[in-house]
């Protein structure tokens, strides 16, 4: 059996190994693009800025257990949300800020010129226009543009707005998850898995990167799937909606057609009804079918991106490395609790889900398409790889050891690491 103590010891190898390696390959210059391997991202030191995110931590990490242990559910999601949108926006003022990430020019909103007042044409000639965008533009579907433009056409224009809807999205993520943890695996596993999702060292990258909002999207997908299994008045709307979530996963992001495995798991061992799955099923044929309607035909789209990625520079990126590297990117955007958690024995309905999730990245590493650039990439999964640290047990009963650790592990990535989300 493996213990706690070698599960962190095997977590701190991982992670030391991939920076060792990562650097002697920069130093010979097999690493171009990337100066802090196997993060794409620059060293940097600490600055009192730092302050204010630490000063939360030091009260949210004995607090926060107890409330999410003792209030009611409803208040104790609501707790775990708002420890979480107060940890993430800490920790980007305290750096270049929250809406800095979307003012590079070759982020999002800079393809926004080209959708200009005819998105139905954008969406259109997506395709056939793509070598003409910004890099993030053409590696993506067309939909992260059309979420932006439609912010814009609601009179919430720019990067704020963006960074506003990218971080409230993407802390929502935590009730999410918690929903569907309550459902999947019970109440006190839920309880208990909350303040981990709240106070993850992922929360360096939800502020802010897009993948975040496809990481808040893919989670209330999956928890309207679960939640039909015990309503029986909403079993057809919240499938619906599930649906319509679920659906715009792929057309959010090519990488997150493994992430469907999430919700399949979910739903098999919620007992999800067959209403409540066909009325999901339909929503997802919906969102596909309005795009094709608009033009744009999904595997055409794969095709061009991926002709677009071979010719980039991080296609040369080294397959072998990156095969274990990504893997530590996972470990620190999840933290050590989450390695532990993964391990230590107890309920298998409380690992299920977050393992469906490692499987889903370990589909996408083997591949070879995710090479580098992952911390912002495994987002969406690395959430529900978290929840296992629930399964510690630390946290909730005054022992918040391990959720220490992974707040620290937060204020170091934040501190320590200069990265261009």
């Amino acid at each position: 059996m493996i213990t706690r103590r070698r599960a962190l010891a095997a977590w701190a190898a991982l992670v030391a190994v991939a920076f060792a390696v990562g650097g002697l390959l920069h130093a010979r210059g097999v690493l171009r693009i990337d100066h802090l391997p196997p993060l794409h991202a620059l060293a940097r030191l600490p600055t009192l800025a730092l302050l204010p995110a630490a000063a939360f931590a030091v009260v949210a990490v004995p607090a926060l257990p107890r409330l999410t242990a003792h209030l009611p559910m409803r208040a104790a999601l609501a707790a775990a949300f708002g420890a979480s949108l107060a940890w993430t926006v800490l920790l980007a003022v305290s750096g270049e800020g929250l809406a800095w990430p979307f003012t590079h020019p070759q982020e999002y909103l800079a393809g926004l010129g080209a959708v200009g007042d005819d998105p139905l044409g954008w969406l259109a000639g997506f395709t056939r226009d793509l070598p003409a965008y910004p890099t993030h533009v053409r590696g993506h579907p067309p939909l992260p543009v059309l979420v932006l433009w439609a912010l814009a056409a609601a009179g919430l224009p720019g990067p704020f707005w963006a960074a506003v809807l990218v971080v409230v999205t993407g802390c929502s993520a935590t009730v999410a998850i918690g929903l569907a943890v309550w459902r999947v695996a019970g109440e006190e596993a839920a309880r208990r898995a909350l303040p981990y999702l709240a106070l993850c060292p992922a929360a360096v990258w939800i502020a802010t990167t897009m993948d975040a909002f496809f990481a808040g999207v893919g989670a209330w997908g999956t928890a309207l799937l679960v939640l039909g299994a015990r309503s029986r008045a909403g079993r057809v709307a919240l499938g619906l909606g599930a649906g319509l979530a679920l659906g715009a996963l792929p057309y959010l992001s090519y990488g997150l057609v493994p992430y469907l495995v999430v919700p399949l798991v979910a739903a098999v061992t919620a007992e999800v009804p067959r209403t409540t799955v066909a009325a999901c099923l339909a929503g997802m044929a919906g969102v596909s079918a309005l795009f094709a309607a608009g033009g744009f035909w999904w595997p055409a789209g794969v095709l061009a991106t991926h002709a677009e990625w071979a010719a980039d520079p991080g296609a040369a990126r080294p397959y072998l490395y990156f095969l274990v590297a990504d893997l530590a990117v996972l470990a620190l955007v999840t933290g050590p609790a989450a390695a532990v958690g993964l391990v230590v024995p107890g309920r298998a309905g409380e690992r299920i889900l977050p393992v469906a999730a490692l499987a889903a990245v370990l589909a996408l590493d083997v591949s070879g398409v995710t090479r580098g650039e992952v911390e912002r990439i495994w987002l969406p999964y690395a959430l529900w790889v978290v929840a296992a640290a629930g399964r510690t047990g630390a946290g909730r009963a005054g022992d918040s050891r391990l959720l220490a650790v992974q707040a620290v592990a937060g204020l170091l990535l934040q501190g320590f690491v200069r990265s261009p989300w």
